[in-house]
């Protein structure tokens, strides 16, 4: 053991022997001068097996000095300390990542007389920092291959994360949102906060937790768009960091639901339609045979009657009202259809022309001007002509009764905007139906005419009729100056193969 002249022990030599990190001390010419236990221990030699030797042949022994990755020349010629992260395999084949510092001895003259080399396994802090690149390129994946728009924001409200899904519904990048917005912008006035406020109550979800909930979002147009909203407060230890908000666009859900409920109205509809075409048929057959017979017998009694015979005026009551109830019966008789459509191929502008003339009082007409704006080309459809006829003689008359025979009423023909099918307006300048009225006027013996005028059977007979033969009919706008009815027929296939040959 080494002393000095005082007999002491040299602490110089203790110190450099108890360092944690493997050291060696090189001389200039890469020689080893010595090494301290941490590297015996590491590499499993003496310290006679080491020394003299040079310091590229020990850990290099297969290959030459590898110069152009070796920091020692620049310790050397700069007389400063240098690092270099090595990538190194051991013989079993494990890879292991190592930070050497070499640090020089200057002599009184400054110029470098040793080199000082500290080896210290980092393998196991480069593994996790590749474990965490990877889990942040993941992350960065997951969150922008999100279908649910995620942002997240500092507590001042600047935006530090938006995806793509956020992008598409916001109409932000993410450049504009940090330069232009907070994420209080994101939301109508004053809903930011309530948010917030919610966040941060525990009955709501649990301190910094917000469930699903139905909100609006506002977008960079400014357009109200309904999303369902999940939010979270990100915390380190007790203290708020950031906001977290995930977005679900509910646009396609909303249209969704309305298209499936108008579906399951229809369904509704035509299903009561049935039980109660079914039942005015029943109806119908039952009353036919007995007003047959007051009829017959009343129109017998009439005949056989002196004008001067103070019963023939009551008896006269009598057809009258018992022909007013024929004709209630030949209507059950009609929205029952219980013969299917009688169809062929038909152009929709003749029907129009033919249904006006078989207005048999045309004295309806006299006050009102009829403007007819009918296709320049013809428009075939597949459909029962009399079926047909009788839901638009019905259309006419319904519209020149709103307009109390007085006003205007147009008819117009087109085609659709997608090529599959013939239009059928028919409008009028009356005063409309109300919003309360609008959806009932289709459904059977519902009327807003006066008793005695009308059996409340012409809209749900038309409908009848025109779903049977393949079409729509609705209310295409209402209001204080009018009303407009559609019909929407498909063409006939055997006429648009013909055009497209």
């Amino acid at each position: 053991m080494e002393t000095d002249k005082n007999g002491e022990f040299d602490w110089k030599v203790r110190v450099f022997d108890t360092l944690s990190f493997p050291t060696l001390i090189l001389k200039p010419d890469t020689t080893i001068l010595s090494v301290n236990g941490n590297f015996v221990k590491k590499y499993g030699i003496s310290k006679e097996q080491v020394i003299g030797k040079k310091c590229h042949s020990f850990f290099y022994p297969k290959n030459s000095c590898p110069r152009d990755g070796c920091p020692l020349p620049a310790v050397l010629e700069s007389g400063e300390g240098q690092t270099v992260l090595s990538h190194v395999e051991t013989q079993s084949g494990e890879e292991k990542w190592e930070d050497r510092v070499f640090s020089p001895i200057l002599d009184e003259s400054g110029r470098v007389r040793y080199i000082i080399e500290s080896i210290r396994d980092v393998t196991r802090i480069k593994t996790l920092e590749k474990e965490l690149t990877e889990l942040r390129a993941f992350l960065e994946k997951a969150i922008h291959g999100s279908t649910s728009a995620i942002v997240a924001a500092d507590l001042k409200g600047h935006i530090l994360v938006m995806n793509r899904a956020a992008e598409e519904i916001t109409g932000f990048t993410l450049k504009e949102a940090k330069e232009k917005i907070t994420v209080k912008d994101l939301y109508p006035p004053g809903q930011a906060q309530e948010v917030m406020k919610k966040l941060r109550a525990h009955e709501i979800g649990g301190r910094g937790r917000f469930p699903c909930t139905r909100i609006d979002i506002v977008n960079a147009r400014g357009d109200l768009i309904p999303v369902e909203l999940s939010a979270a407060i990100v915390y380190e230890g007790e203290e708020e960091l950031a906001t977290m908000g995930i977005f679900n666009d509910l646009r396609e859900k909303i249209a969704q639901e309305q298209r499936m409920r108008e579906m399951m109205t229809r369904v509704a509809h035509a299903e009561k339609m049935a039980s109660l075409g079914r039942l005015a048929a029943g109806v119908a057959h039952e009353i036919n045979n007995p007003l047959t017979g007051i009829l017959l017998y009343a129109n017998l009694m009439v005949e056989g009657m002196e004008e001067s015979d103070p019963c023939k005026g009551d008896l006269r009551f009598i057809i009258e009202d018992a022909n007013r109830c024929k004709e209630i019966v030949k209507n059950l008789l009609a929205y029952s259809r219980q013969n299917p459509p009688d169809k062929g191929a038909l152009e929709l502008n003749d029907l129009v022309e033919q249904s006006l003339r078989l207005i048999r009082d045309q004295r309806l007409f006299l006050r009102v001007e009829v403007i007819k704006d009918l296709a320049d080309e013809d428009l075939l459809i597949h459909a029962d002509k009399n079926q047909l006829s009788q839901v638009l003689i019905n259309l006419i008359i319904n519209a020149i009764d709103a307009m109390e025979r007085v006003g205007t009423l147009t008819l117009t023909t087109y085609r659709s905007e997608d090529g599959h099918d013939a239009c059928l307006e028919v409008s009028d300048t009356g005063y409309g139906i109300s919003e309360e009225n609008l959806q009932k006027i289709f459904d059977p013996f519902f009327t807003t005419k006066e008793p005695g005028k009308g059996t409340g059977l012409g809209l749900s007979t038309a409908y009848g009729i025109v779903k049977d033969n393949e079409g729509i009919i609705k209310v295409k706008e209402t209001g204080r100056t009018g009303t407009t009815f559609l019909l929407i027929l498909p063409l006939y296939q055997g006429a648009l193969e013909t055009e497209s040959i």
